[in-house]
Formats: structure tokens, C-alpha cells, sequence
């Protein structure tokens, strides 16, 4: 698939959302660039629920994560572009979907994937994931972000702590050789969860894909080639940045 042209951008900037009584300059300046957005145009012509397709599309074109046949779990999936990308790429069908996607908001079915309206976060989710599943999974994906608070550190925090019920999740479950991958933010993976995933994978990067935007704090931290829950020596190659 090919990727957003570079004078895509240019083109679409037209744009103007007029000031108006109650509509903060703030909120203002997100409906242009949203508006004036190429991805978020790409994705309405393309037939992808979100901008954040082309993330997942431009990771696995350079980290190839997405096997055909590959079992996967999609946390906090909603409203399903990476699911969409995901069941295109491996090949899951609605016959024998290989996909699980889980939020607690809700999403419209995705051809190829099973969807678990649910909270990840309840004792009882994990559990539930594996069982639909069917088996362990290849690749645990996860684009999950907190709902925002409008207090900076607070809304960072919470979603880091995501990212690494989420990794915990992906250490507990996947197959030898599988992959995570997850939303963190800029200077805010901590140490410790570093420090577990490279005991428990062969490498791990921090990736941010051109279709992240550029003002963004946002990173996806990829960790690839699991190498199972009994092995606790080090990662063949430290964290860095692979983006």
C-alpha cells in the first residue's frame, strides 16, 4: 500500500475554522489541523476508521510484525483502524478470524476480527482475550491512550501505566518469537519496564512513524522476537530510537 505523498500536506492546507463565541483558540487550532490533515484524508478515501491505520502500515512495512496467519490481540481497539490494517496484512477472515480486539467503547465489526467490548483493565479480561482467541497470541498491539484529564502529568501517567499492564500482559502470553507493540511517550518509558522487556525480547526500540505528527510527545515502543517467560538474560541489542 502506498504511503501519503509528500505534497499531500500542502495541497490539503485550505482549511479555516472561523473564531467563534464558546470555541477555545485551542480547540480551534486542533479542527484545522485535523481538518487539513493528509492522513485523515487518506484515510476517509482508503476506507480506514482512523489516521492511526498508516502508523501500524508504516511500522510493519519496515518491521514486518504482521505474519500471515499470525494470531493477534488489538487492545483498546476502537474505533478499529489497526484492527482493519491487521486482518488485511495476515490474511484473518471473518470464517477464521485470528484476531481479538478489545475496548470498552464501542466499535463497529472489522471483517476478520472478534471484538470484546470490555475494559482491559478488569481482572477478568485477560482470561477472556486467550479464551477467544484460541491460543497464544504472535503479536499484542496496543494504541491505547488515557481518557485526557486536561492535567498534563496526571494524563501521561495514566497512560503509561497502559503501556505496561499492557506489557505485562504480552510477557504473560505470547508465543516464542512473538512481537508487542504500544503507545508511550517521549522520556516517559520507565526504566524498569525497559529493563524487564529486553530480558524478555531480542530487541526493543522506540519507533515514531512518519504518519505520528511531528508536534506529537507520542512513541510506539516495539519489542520483537520474544524469547519466552522462564529466559531472564539480557536483550541481544540495547533500547534506542528506530525512528
Amino acid at each position: 500500500m502506498k504511503k501519503p505523498s509528500g505534497t499531500a500536506g500542502p495541497r490539503a492546507l485550505k482549511t479555516r475554522i472561523k473564531k467563534k463565541r464558546g470555541l477555545k483558540n485551542s480547540s480551534r487550532r486542533w479542527l484545522e489541523r485535523h481538518l487539513n490533515d493528509p492522513y485523515v484524508h487518506r484515510s476517509k478515501a482508503e476506507g480506514y476508521r482512523s489516521r492511526a491505520a498508516y502508523k501500524l502500515i508504516e511500522i510493519d512495512d519496515r518491521y514486518h510484525i504482521l505474519k500471515p496467519g499470525a494470531r493477534i490481540v488489538d487492545l483498546g481497539a476502537a474505533p478499529g483502524g489497526w484492527s482493519q490494517v491487521a486482518a488485511q496484512r495476515i490474511g484473518s477472515t471473518d470464517e477464521a478470524p485470528t484476531i481479538v480486539a478489545i475496548d470498552y467503547l464501542d466499535m463497529d465489526p472489522v471483517p476478520g476480527a472478534h471484538f470484546l467490548k470490555m475494559d482491559f483493565l478488569d481482572d477478568e479480561a485477560p482470561a477472556r482475550l486467550i479464551e477467544t482467541l484460541g491460543g497464544a497470541p504472535d503479536l499484542v498491539m496496543s494504541d491505547m491512550a488515557a481518557p485526557t484529564t486536561g492535567h498534563r502529568r496526571t494524563d501521561h501517567l495514566r497512560t503509561m501505566h497502559l503501556c505496561e499492564v499492557a506489557a505485562d500482559f504480552a510477557i504473560e502470553t505470547l508465543k516464542p518469537g512473538g512481537h508487542f507493540l504500544a503507545k508511550t511517550f517521549q522520556g516517559g518509558t520507565e526504566t524498569s519496564l525497559l529493563d524487564r522487556l529486553k530480558r524478555h525480547f531480542r530487541t526493543v526500540h522506540h519507533v515514531k512513524p512518519p504518519a505520528s505528527r511531528d508536534a506529537s510527545v507520542e512513541l510506539y515502543l516495539l519489542a520483537r522476537d520474544f524469547k519466552g517467560r522462564s529466559d531472564e538474560g539480557g536483550a541481544e541489542e540495547d533500547v534506542g530510537d528506530a525512528g
